[in-house]
């Protein structure tokens, strides 16, 4: 595991990547003065009210270890945000999930009413695809490379909706390793592994370069929801920003209800052990990606 000396220099990075892409978010999405200006609220409530910003991040380190200097990725890996924010403002609706709590202050349809959440989430969708097809720097076979990444990775086939789907329908059916498979590599797993992808995409990575960055993101995803699965049962809804017991309370396919929490806990390195050998044609140029994988396994929310 990385030393405490590692640990604080890779959240000293994450904190400036968050700097860094929250002021590329902050020049695409309208400001609140801009009319109709409901909705503008709305968007920029849930997309600037915190959060780790991993999905960029992990784009950004994925095009880095390609490329020395891939100009201009902070403005593809913004989407990855719109898209993930956009997913949890719907997650939370009284239809799905129904939270009151995300991110440490109250759910968009809380503040806003169920309409304009719905609608804040629809903008924040259209808005991702309209940067991906606005990007300066890339030219028209890798801008349609990304919006098929970023579209494949949102839908229904092996997509964040259709693990949102599967989530949904599994509720209250016995736990199998069979559902748990079929949730998160969608749900949560599609979209990291397209963080990773499209940074590589951006940075014209080779097929071997690409394949071996996709095997990292399959691991990293699979750590990340295991890991967040574990919070849910151990963590407080104050460190964790959201209602904790949540999965438990209605009663969803999760890692500890299939595995229990020691064998979730040694799943979580071992994907994260997998993780680095992905990586391992890379040189040091991917030790941001190395850190990433730790930090995801090692947060406590």
């Amino acid at each position: 595991m990385t030393t405490k000396a590692a640990v604080a220099t890779v959240q000293d990075y994450l904190f400036s990547q968050v700097s860094e892409i929250d002021s590329v978010l902050d020049r695409w999405v309208p400001h609140a003065s801009v009319e109709p200006a409901s909705i503008h609220r709305a968007m920029r409530y849930s997309l600037f009210a915190g959060g780790k910003r991993i999905r960029p991040i992990l784009a950004i380190a994925a095009a880095r270890s390609v490329s020395d200097s891939p100009d201009g990725i902070e403005h593809a890996a913004c989407t990855l945000e719109l898209i993930h924010t956009y997913s949890l403002i719907h997650d939370d609706l009284p239809a799905l999930d129904n939270d009151d709590l995300r991110r440490g202050r109250p759910t968009c349809h809380k503040v806003f009413g169920d309409a304009m959440a719905i609608l804040a989430g629809d903008s924040l969708l259209t808005l991702a695809f309209e940067v991906l097809s606005r990007l300066p720097l890339v030219d028209a076979e890798r801008k349609i490379r990304l919006v098929e990444e970023l579209a494949r990775a949102s839908g229904t086939v092996g997509g964040m909706i259709g693990g949102q789907v599967n989530d949904i329908e599994g509720e209250k059916r016995t736990p199998t390793a069979h559902l748990l498979d079929s949730i998160h590599k969608a749900k949560t797993g599609a979209l990291l592994r397209a963080s990773v992808r499209m940074g590589a995409i951006y940075a014209g990575a080779s097929e071997e370069e690409l394949a071996a960055l996709s095997e990292y993101g399959e691991h990293v995803g699979l750590a990340f929801q295991i890991v967040d699965d574990v919070l849910d049962v151990e963590a407080s809804s104050e460190s964790l920003g959201k209602t904790a017991g949540k999965d438990e309370a209605q009663q969803k396919i999760t890692f500890p209800a299939v595995y229990g929490l020691e064998r979730s806990r040694v799943m979580a390195e071992e994907e994260r052990l997998a993780a680095h050998t992905a990586l391992r044609m890379f040189d040091d140029r991917a030790d941001r990606l190395r850190q990433i994988a730790d930090f995801i396994v090692q947060r406590k929310a």
